[in-house]
C-alpha cells in the first residue's frame, strides 16, 4: 500500500510549520535550506526558491522517491537529491537542511565538531564536517551522505548542515541541538581548548541514560501507606 498524494496534506502542513519554526529560531533564513517528511514511497518537500520563515502548505511539493513530481505546482529544492538520498541509504523518516548561522561558522574551521557534551551523543557523538562541493549537485548529496554515515547530523563545509530522524519533530530537534552544541564550543573555545569526551566517558554516559530512560518523564510513584 503506498501514500496517496491527497493523505500528505498533513506533512505538507507539518513540513510548512517546522520551516516557520526553525525560522524563527534563526536557523533558517530567506530562501536558503530546505525540510523534508517521507511516508511510505512519497516524500514531501519544501519547493525551491520559497521564504521558509513564511513557508504555507501549498509551497510544499510531493515527489516519490526516484524524484519524479506527484502532486504540487512548484518545482522541489534542489537539494532534491540529498533528501532522497537520506531516505534511501537511511531509511529516515525526514530530512532538515539548513544554513544556522553557528553551524555554518563552525564547518568553515573544523573538520569535525568534537563531542564536547553527552547531549551530542543523541547526534551519534562527533559530527562531522563534510567536504565541499556544488550546491545540489550528486557530489554534495554523496558527500554529506558519508558524513552522516552512523549519525543523526552532519556539517557542510562553506554550507550549513543537515539533520536526519525517523520523525520530523525530533530532525527538528536535532537541528536546534546541533546549532546549540557549536554555540557552546565557540564560546569555549573563545576562552581556550574545549575539553572533549572521551570514548570511555561516552559509553558510561549511554550506560547512564539506558538505566535512567533518559529523556522521557516519570512520574513520582504514589505513596504508600504506613503499615503499622
Amino acid at each position: 500500500m503506498t501514500a496517496s498524494s491527497s493523505a500528505l496534506s498533513q506533512e505538507r502542513t507539518a513540513v510548512a510549520d517546522a520551516c516557520r519554526r526553525l525560522g524563527a529560531e534563526g536557523l533558517l533564513i530567506g530562501t536558503a535550506g530546505n525540510v523534508s517528511v517521507r511516508v511510505e514511497d512519497r516524500v514531501a518537500i519544501t519547493a525551491t526558491g520559497a521564504v521558509l520563515a513564511e513557508l504555507t502548505p501549498d509551497q510544499v511539493t510531493v515527489v516519490d522517491l526516484d524524484g519524479k513530481i506527484v502532486d504540487g505546482t512548484l518545482r522541489p529544492t534542489s537539494e532534491l537529491d540529498l533528501h532522497l538520498g537520506v531516505y534511501h541509504r537511511y531509511g529516515s523518516g525526514a530530512v532538515v537542511h539548513t544554513h544556522a548561522p553557528l553551524a555554518t561558522a563552525v564547518g568553515l574551521v573544523l573538520d569535525e565538531l568534537p563531542c564536547i557534551h553527552y547531549q551530542l551523543l543523541a547526534l551519534g557523538g562527533t559530527v562531522r564536517v563534510a567536504p565541499y562541493a556544488t550546491f545540489g549537485t550528486p557530489e554534495l548529496a554523496e558527500s554529506v551522505l558519508a558524513a552522516l554515515d552512523g549519525r543523526a547530523a552532519a556539517l557542510m563545509a562553506n554550507h550549513g548542515a543537515v539533520t536526519h530522524a525517523p520523525t520530523l519533530d525530533k530532525a527538528v530537534e536535532h537541528a536546534l541541538l546541533l546549532e546549540w552544541a557549536c554555540g557552546v564550543y565557540r564560546h569555549a573555545a573563545a576562552m581556550g581548548h574545549p575539553r572533549v569526551l572521551d570514548e570511555q566517558r561516552q559509553l558510561a554516559v549511554i550506560e547512564a541514560a539506558i538505566a535512567r530512560d533518559y529523556g522521557t518523564t516519570h512520574p513520582v510513584p504514589p505513596a504508600q501507606e504506613e503499615t503499622r
